[in-house]
C-alpha cells in the first residue's frame, strides 16, 4: 500500500466520503490478494460486506458508462407453467425483501431469459439497468478487474435500491471457468474479482444474470446466486401450445388467413431438431407476414419450408408416409390433390 493511498483512505473516512472509502478499501483488498495474502484480503472484504450503515450516494445512471437502461417488453411472453411459477416466486421474494436477491437464468438462446427479466421489472415497476460489457471488458492488463470493482462501487452506491434491478445479460463473458486451460489469465483474474464483488453486494439490491453457457460457468460464482432457474424446460406440448398461441395472435392481424392448428402441430412434429420459442416466434411471424394475401393457408407452407429444409426422396411420398392427408400435402407442397393422388397411385400407395 502506498503512502498517498493511506492518506486518501483517512481523508475519505474523516469527510464521510463513503463511496471513495469503499473504493479504496476494495483496491487495498485486491492488492493483498494479488500479493498472496488472501486471508487478509478476505477479511477486509467480509468487513465491507457486513457494514450496513454507510451513506449511499445518488448515482446518475444516465451518465454512467457501465449501464444501459432497458425498456419493458410490450410483447406477450409465452412460457411453460413450471418457469412461470419460478418467476412468480422470484417476484414475491423480491417484494418481501428477505435477502434472496441474486438470481441466475440459464438456458439455450431463445428460451426467454432476458425477456423474463424485463417482465419481472415491469411487474415490480422497477428500473432495469443492464451492464454494458463493452465498457467493462478492457484489453489492458488488469483494467477489466478494476472496471468490475468500479462497477460494483456504483451498484452498491445506489440511493434507492428498491427501485432498480441490475441485469448481467450473458454474464459468461466474465464468468468462464477459472480452471479452464483455454481461459486467459486476465479473464481468470476478472472472474476472481467478480466473485469478491458478489460477496459485497448490498442485499437490498436485486441482481439477475443470464447465461447460455451454464456448463462452462464458474462453479464458485454459481454458488453466489440464491437461485438458478433452468429455461430449457419446454416439453413438446409446450412448444405446440406456444406455436398455436403465436399463430392465433398474428393471424388476427390479417383478415384473410385461416387457422389450422392440427396441420401446424403435424409440421412441428415433423421437424427433427429442437426449436426454442425465440426462433419459433420469428419463423411464425415472418411466415405469416410474408404469406400470399390471396391464399388463406400460404403461411403454413412457408412455416413447413422453414422448418423442414431437407426431404428424403419424393416429398409427396414422404409426407404421406408421415400421416399427412392429400389436402394437407396440397397445402404444404403447392401440388394439386389430383396430381398428388396420381403420384401416390403410381408408387402403389
Amino acid at each position: 500500500m502506498k503512502k498517498n493511498e493511506i492518506v486518501e483512505l483517512i481523508k475519505a473516512h474523516v469527510y464521510n466520503n463513503e463511496a471513495t472509502f469503499k473504493s479504496l478499501s476494495y483496491d487495498i483488498a485486491r492488492e493483498f490478494n494479488e500479493s498472496g495474502d488472501t486471508e487478509l484480503s478476505d477479511y477486509i472484504l467480509s468487513l465491507l460486506a457486513s457494514e450496513t450503515t454507510f451513506v449511499q450516494q445518488n448515482i446518475d445512471f444516465n451518465h454512467s458508462s457501465f449501464f444501459v437502461e432497458l425498456s419493458y417488453s410490450k410483447e406477450h411472453l409465452y412460457l411453460p407453467e413450471s418457469i412461470k411459477s419460478d418467476l412468480l416466486g422470484i417476484a414475491n421474494a423480491i417484494k418481501k425483501n428477505i435477502g434472496i436477491n441474486k438470481f441466475l437464468f440459464e438456458g439455450d438462446p431463445g428460451t426467454g431469459k432476458t425477456e423474463s427479466v424485463k417482465q419481472i421489472a415491469r411487474m415490480l415497476n422497477r428500473k432495469l439497468l443492464s451492464v454494458n460489457f463493452d465498457m467493462l471488458v478492457d484489453s489492458k492488463l488488469g483494467q477489466t478487474s478494476k472496471n468490475i470493482s468500479s462497477l460494483f462501487n456504483e451498484i452498491n452506491s445506489i440511493s434507492r435500491p428498491a427501485e432498480v434491478i441490475i441485469l448481467f445479460d450473458e454474464i459468461d463473458a466474465l464468468a468462464l471457468d477459472r480452471i479452464n486451460g483455454n481461459d486467459l489469465r486476465e479473464m481468470g483474474r476478472a472472474t476472481s474479482t467478480l466473485l469478491k464483488s458478489f460477496d459485497t453486494l448490498n442485499e437490498n439490491l436485486v441482481l439477475i444474470a443470464t447465461t447460455n453457457l451454464y456448463k462452462a460457468f464458474d462453479k464458485a460464482l454459481t454458488r453466489r446466486f440464491d437461485a438458478v432457474i433452468n429455461f430449457n424446460r419446454y416439453t413438446e406440448n409446450d412448444i405446440f401450445e406456444i406455436a398455436d398461441l403465436i399463430v392465433d395472435e398474428q393471424i388476427n392481424k390479417f383478415g384473410t388467413l385461416s387457422k389450422n392448428s392440427r396441420l401446424l402441430q403435424k409440421v412441428l412434429k415433423l421437424s427433427k431438431r429442437k426449436i426454442m420459442p425465440g426462433e419459433l416466434k420469428n419463423i411464425l411471424k415472418t411466415s405469416i407476414a410474408f404469406s400470399n394475401p390471396g391464399s388463406s393457408s400460404d403461411y403454413l407452407k412457408r412455416i413447413y419450408k422453414s422448418l423442414i429444409s431437407e426431404i428424403p426422396g419424393n416429398e409427396i411420398v414422404f409426407l404421406n408416409n408421415n400421416g399427412f392427408t392429400c389436402r394437407e400435402i396440397e397445402i404444404l407442397s403447392g401440388i394439386s390433390k389430383s396430381e398428388i393422388s396420381r403420384i401416390l397411385n403410381k408408387q402403389g400407395i
